[in-house]
C-alpha cells in the first residue's frame, strides 16, 4: 500500500502535516476527510516520473551518516528477528522522529508491499542510499542472506561515521583556535595599536624599526582589510570554481599527495575506504568488476579514482587485484600486500576488511598526531605575534624613559 505525505486543515483552520497509507490517492484524502481534515496536498512518498521515463521529482530526501547508520542498524536488528520486511519498515518509520525518516521508509514500504525486491524500493531514492547500500542489499537478495547483509552493512555505516566523528571532533579545537588567534591579532593591529602610536606622533623622536613596521601593518590592516577580504572571497570562490574542472582538480589532488604528511593522510583515508567498501561488496556476492565500480564512488582523489579505474581494466585483462593496484604507485604497499595475500590464500574480503582496518588505525593515529603538534604550534606562533606587537609597543616608552634619565 502506498504512502503518501499530506497538507490539511483541521477544524481550527491550522496547517497539519503528515504520512497516511491508502491505496490510491482519492482513498487518502477520503480517509483524511474521515479524520475531519480538509486536505490541501496529497502526493505519493517515491519517486514520479514523466511518460517519457525521465525522474521529475525525488520525493524523501537525504539521510545524514546518522540516520542512515540509525536506519540501517534497526532494520537489520528486525530483519534478524524474523520479523516480516515490511513490518520492519513499518516500525523503523514508527521509532523515527525525523518526519523526512519516516517518509523514506514508508516509501520504501510501499515498493516492497507492491512486489518489489528490497534493492528496487531502496533505487527509488539515490540521494538517500548509496550504491554500495542497494548493490549490498541487492547482493543479500539474491543469495538469500539479507539479514547478515544488513547487519554487514550497520557495521559499516556506524564504522564509516564513527571515523568521520573522530576527523571531526579532533579538528574542531584547532579550528576555533586559529580562527579566535586571527581575529585578536587582527584586532589588536585594526584598533587597539592605533590608538596607542597616537601618543607617539606628539614626540619628536625616532621611533625603533619594529614600532615602524608595527605602525605601517596597522595602517595597511586599516586601509585595505576589508579589500584582502573581498579579494580572500573572491579568490575562493574562483578556486571553488576551478576545482570543477577534472583537469584542475586532477592537478590539485596530484599536488596535495606529494605532501608530506597531508598526503599521508589523503592516501590512508581513501584506500580505508575503498578496501572497507570492496571488502563488504565482494563479500556479499558481488562481482569483483562490480564492486571495484562501486568503489571508486567512495575514493574522493580524482589520481586514486582514476588509478582504481585502470586497475579494474587490468583486472579484466585477467592481472591480480593487488598487482594491478601496486602498480600505480598511490595505494600504501601493507594494503597491496595484505590484498595479495588474500587472492593467494582465498580469504580476499577477510584481507580487505584487515587493510580497511589498518588503514582507518593509521589515519587516526596520523589526525591525533598533527593536532598533537599543530596546537603547541599554534600557540606559541600566537603567543609570538603577540610578543612582538608588545615590544613595539614599549621600546618606545623605554626609550622616552631613558631621555628623561
Amino acid at each position: 500500500m502506498p504512502a503518501y505525505e499530506y497538507t490539511a486543515l483541521d477544524a481550527r483552520g491550522r496547517n497539519r502535516k503528515g504520512l497516511i497509507e491508502g491505496d490510491t490517492p482519492r482513498q487518502a484524502r477520503s480517509q483524511l476527510r474521515d479524520q475531519g481534515l480538509m486536505p490541501l496536498d496529497v502526493h505519493e512518498v517515491a519517486e514520479r516520473r514523466s511518460a517519457a521515463g525521465f525522474s521529475i521529482k525525488r520525493r524523501g530526501g537525504s539521510l545524514s551518516s546518522t540516520e542512515l547508520a540509525l536506519f540501517t542498524r534497526q532494520l537489520a536488528t528486525l530483519a534478524r528477528s524474523g520479523l516480516p520486511l515490511d513490518e520492519s519498515l513499518t516500525a523503523v518509520a514508527e521509532q523515527s522522529e525525523r518526519k523526512h525518516v519516516q517518509r523514506l521508509a514508508l516509501g520504501v514500504r510501499a515498493s516492497v508491499i507492491e512486489g518489489n525486491p528490497l534493492a528496487t524500493a531502496l533505487n527509488q531514492f539515490p540521494s538517500a542510499f548509496p550504491p554500495l547500500f542497494r548493490a549490498t542489499v541487492q547482493a543479500g537478495e539474491s543469495s538469500g542472506k539479507l539479514d547478515h547483509i544488513l547487519d554487514r552493512l550497520a557495521d559499516y555505516v556506524e564504522k564509516r561515521q564513527a571515523m568521520q566523528q573522530k576527523i571531526m571532533l579532533a579538528a574542531v579545537y584547532p579550528v576555533i583556535l586559529t580562527i579566535v588567534a586571527i581575529a585578536v591579532v587582527v584586532l589588536l593591529l585594526t584598533f587597539v595599536v592605533p590608538q596607542v602610536v597616537d601618543v607617539f606622533d606628539s614626540i619628536d623622536t625616532e621611533l625603533p624599526a619594529l614600532t615602524i613596521g608595527l605602525i605601517a601593518t596597522s595602517d595597511f590592516l586599516k586601509a585595505y582589510g576589508v579589500l584582502m577580504l573581498i579579494l580572500m572571497g573572491l579568490g575562493g570562490a574562483a578556486f571553488s570554481w576551478m576545482m570543477r574542472k577534472d583537469a584542475f582538480k586532477r592537478r590539485v589532488h596530484r599536488n596535495v599527495l606529494r605532501l608530506p604528511l597531508i598526503g599521508r593522510l589523503i592516501r590512508g583515508a581513501n584506500t580505508g575506504r575503498f578496501t572497507r567498501t570492496l571488502g563488504i561488496l565482494f563479500g556479499s556476492g558481488v562481482p569483483i568488476l562490480d564492486a571495484m565500480q562501486i568503489g571508486t564512488q567512495v575514493v574522493t582523489n580524482l589520481p586514486m579514482r582514476e588509478a582504481i579505474e585502470q586497475a579494474a581494466v587490468r583486472v579484466r585483462e585477467g592481472a591480480s587485484l593487488s598487482r594491478a593496484l601496486g602498480q600505480s604507485k598511490l595505494f600504501p604497499p601493507i594494503s597491496v600486500h595484505l590484498i595479495g595475500s588474500g587472492e593467494a590464500s582465498g580469504k580476499l574480503d577477510d584481507m580487505l576488511e584487515r587493510a580497511a582496518d589498518n588503514q582507518e588505525r593509521e589515519v587516526e593515529t596520523l589526525v591525533a598526531g598533527l593536532m598533537g603538534v599543530f596546537e603547541p604550534v599554534l600557540i606559541l606562533t600566537m603567543g609570538g605575534v603577540v610578543l612582538t606587537i608588545v615590544l613595539a609597543i614599549l621600546l618606545p616608552i623605554f626609550d622616552l624613559n631613558q631621555l628623561v634619565q
